[in-house]
């Protein structure tokens, strides 16, 4: 049941009864909660307080007009809060920060990287192009001479059969099969 504090080992306030206190309440005349502490409870059974809630008046001891000023519709809005900027905020300095896998600034090279001509490139795309070490605006032609011009550099056969570079060849051809077929370079 809501408000229930299982296994409390205090009987109830209520002078008389000897039920299990499994529901506090606010103290009468006593310490609140407050900065220096939780504060004093009393404990009742279900039944107890529930008579406590029922004769509970959060209104007792108030003035007329502090009635009314708790009982407006905009109470405690009267606080002035800071203006928001009209056009957002510019993007932080990231300079001050270390960032070795770029996690921070990441969201704002992205928009650097669309193109001229309002072609859309997806995130694969992107990971293909920097495989092959190309900005975001390449064009057919130059894609497939960087294309030429890695596979001579990491071909077994170009380079005395060093097969050190075979991995570094297969990113390259993966890179280039699905970046051919995509729109933005057809």
């Amino acid at each position: 049941m809501h408000g229930r504090v299982a296994g409390h080992a205090q009987p109830c306030g209520y002078q008389g009864c000897e039920e299990a206190g499994e529901f506090r309440a606010p103290p009468e005349g006593g310490r609140r909660a407050g900065f220096d502490g939780p504060g004093d409870w009393r404990w009742f059974c279900l039944e107890h307080v529930r008579a406590f809630n029922g004769g509970y008046n959060y209104f007792s001891g108030m003035s007329t007009d502090e009635i009314n000023d708790a009982q407006r519709p905009y109470a405690g809005w009267e606080r002035e809060t800071r203006a928001f900027t009209a056009n957002g905020s510019p993007p932080p300095r990231w300079a001050d920060f270390i960032d070795p896998l770029d996690a921070i600034g990441a969201r704002y090279v992205a928009r650097a990287q669309e193109r001229a001509d309002g072609r859309p490139l997806s995130d694969a795309d992107r990971r293909s192009l920097k495989v092959l070490g190309l900005a975001a605006d390449v064009d057919r032609r130059a894609l497939r001479q960087r294309y030429a011009d890695l596979v001579r550099l990491y071909h077994p056969d170009r380079n005395g059969g060093d097969r050190s570079h075979e991995k570094a060849l297969q990113e390259v051809i993966s890179a280039y099969t699905q970046l051919k077929s995509r729109p933005a370079f057809a």
